[in-house]
């Protein structure tokens, strides 16, 4: 996420602020069975952790934890084929991706397949020049180059032409992948495919990343060769990784996926890759100073890993987590940083476009939104479609017209599904792949207005007022007179917040502005709120113009939603409020009137 982006001149407010209804009665018998605070054993429930087992796992995962990755559908067959060929010295294709999850994937099976003894090469495609997916011409000139298997990864599992052509070639293909099957036509033809997500495969975490899939398969190779060096030295390794790949592709972080998050992100504590630590200090980012933060991977890290497929080429990431070199780790990882500045740059040129048409009613804000314009870097326009969805309320894609070639991304909200959205037109599209949240596609620039149409028809029937209705999911009513050290300290149990996991949202209720709101560098504000008994900071990010818009002023009443937060400032530290948002308390304003959170 790029933090230069501007605020939306104006977005659509939180009409509903849900609070989940809990039993007490079982909150109260899974704090007492798992020693926990009772606010700690609600967020659980919350969570699906019903046990004192079970908590304990997610609140302490260890490698333990990990699972067996022969539940993995096809995994027997891979491993084998794969042994093969260290053995007879055969080289072996890595097919990945241009993204962090594509590149971090490469990264980890090659590692594990090297020091097994085998060889193995990569192939990233050039997100601009090739597109994305398998490509039949790359096989092509493996093969010709003495290459008997392909492994893919992040990517292949609608590669059934790609696929068919291996087949011809006489080549070995093992796909790895995250991403869903095509309902109607099943699966490419392969010798092993590992996907959660394929019919038949009961491996319980369904939402490993393309890297998480990979991971699998590498654990796998490298625990049949010595499992106690793989568990104790090689897999947390592997994790620092993996880590990367699983908070920036956004899978739910619960389950096995929170075990690599919790175990790498304490890992990254002791980065010594070269290519990490570099990338870590030019993202002045110093775990030996702070303990890094799932959010410090999902802005800081994750984008310039993604800025290489975005803008340039992707194979220097690959280079930058394999090279030994620190002066080489160096000037990679300072290029990567260019390069992020550059996609970010690129990012805003168009977001101040889109920008425009949204306030000067050029954009139709219904149903499944389809903007397009020439030109635009392909690079940036699943970041844009993000942008616009945060601005909108509404799924939209995202279309960059080249040569008569419209190539685009989309991004979706919670309960509209836009890979069933694109396959009720599929017809229309040269390719296009995703899942529920995120797809990516490319059509004729002459059949976009049939695909605007289409999706509409589509959207039509499903997008309904519910779906479309701003909801704040919030955790609890925590009064600013509960709060002290001790809820702050139990809450940290609960880290790595991410996807599926997301951080608790707070209500306090009928706060008094204590000080009026000061506004910092124009966008922001802080304030002082209280209750009865406490008095507390609030930080507002980007909240300017709707204090402005309030008129909130000292004395004026507010309900509050908020994240706690801990300022470590050696004069002013300690807790605080961030503001999520807020609305005046007096109960005669219609909810329409509230004034939301920026996106």
């Amino acid at each position: 996420m790029s933090t230069t982006a501007s605020a939306p001149a104006s977005s659509p407010a939180y009409a509903h602020w849900q609070l989940p209804s809990l039993d007490p009665a079982a909150v109260q018998a899974l704090a007492t069975a798992a020693g926990v605070p009772a606010s700690v054993a609600s967020l659980l429930i919350q969570r699906g952790v019903a046990d004192a087992s079970s908590a304990a796992q997610f609140l302490h995962p260890t490698l333990d934890h990990l699972l067996d990755p022969y539940a993995l559908h096809g995994m027997a067959a891979a491993v084998a084929r794969i042994q093969e060929a260290i053995a007879a010295r055969e080289p072996i294709l890595i097919y990945g991706d241009y993204d962090v999850d594509g590149t971090t994937a490469i990264v980890l099976l090659k590692t594990a397949i090297e020091i097994l003894g085998g060889t193995a090469r990569y192939h990233i495609p050039h997100r601009l020049r090739d597109g994305y997916g398998m490509q039949a011409e790359v096989l092509t000139r493996a093969a010709a180059e003495g290459v008997r298997l392909v492994i893919s990864v992040d990517t292949g599992i609608r590669a059934f032409a790609a696929a068919d052509e291996a087949a011809l070639l006489n080549l070995d293909l093992i796909v790895t992948d995250h991403h869903l099957p095509e309902a109607a036509l099943g699966l490419p033809q392969a010798l092993a495919i590992l996907n959660p997500n394929q019919p038949d495969c009961a491996y319980p975490c369904k939402h490993l990343c393309g890297a998480g899939v990979a991971f699998k398969l590498a654990q796998a190779l490298l625990e049949a060769v010595d499992a106690q060096r793989a568990r104790e030295k090689l897999l947390p390794s592997f994790l620092k990784m993996l880590v990367i790949a699983t908070v920036a592709d956004a899978v739910p972080l619960l389950g096995e996926n929170r075990v690599i998050a919790s175990l790498g992100i304490a890992g990254l504590r002791r980065p010594v890759n070269p290519g990490l630590r570099a990338l870590l200090d030019v993202a002045q980012l110093d775990p030996a100073r702070r303990p890094l933060t799932a959010g410090d991977i999902g802005f800081r890290i994750g984008p310039r890993i993604n800025a290489a497929g975005r803008m340039d080429i992707a194979s220097e990431v690959v280079e930058l987590f394999t090279t030994r070199d620190i002066d080489r780790a160096r000037t990679l990882a300072l290029k990567l940083d260019q390069l992020n500045s550059d996609r970010r740059a690129a990012e805003q040129a168009v977001l101040t476009q889109i920008d425009a048409m949204l306030a000067d009613g050029v954009i139709d804000r219904q149903g499944c939104l389809v903007i397009d314009g020439d030109g635009w870097h392909r690079g940036v326009l699943g970041i844009l479609a993000s942008r616009v969805v945060e601005r909108t309320g509404h799924p939209a894609l995202m279309l960059s017209h080249e040569d008569g070639e419209a190539h685009g991304s989309g991004r979706s909200i919670p309960g509209f599904h836009l890979l069933e959205a694109l396959e009720s037109c599929h017809d229309v599209f040269v390719r296009f792949g995703g899942h529920a949240h995120a797809v990516g596609f490319s059509l004729t620039s002459a059949r976009v207005p049939e695909l605007r149409e289409r999706l509409q028809l589509h959207a039509a029937a499903r997008l309904t007022p519910q779906i479309l209705e701003r909801k704040l999911d919030c955790s609890a009513e925590l009064p600013l007179s509960q709060i002290d050290i001790a809820v702050y300290q139990a809450l940290r149990l609960l880290e790595p917040y991410g996807m599926g996991n997301e951080e608790p949202v707070f209500i306090a209720r009928n706060l008094v502005v204590d000080t009026p709101p000061q506004i910092m560098k124009d966008e922001h504000i802080r304030m002082r709120v209280r209750d009865d008994q406490t008095v507390m900071k609030a930080l507002g990010w980007r909240w300017a113009e709707r204090v402005r818009a309030l008129a909130l002023g000292q004395g004026s009443r507010i309900d509050l939603a908020y994240r706690l937060r801990m300022n470590e400032h050696p004069d002013f530290g300690g807790l605080e409020l961030e503001i999520v948002d807020l609305r005046p308390a007096d109960p005669v304003l219609s909810r329409n009137e509230w004034v939301p959170a920026p996106s």
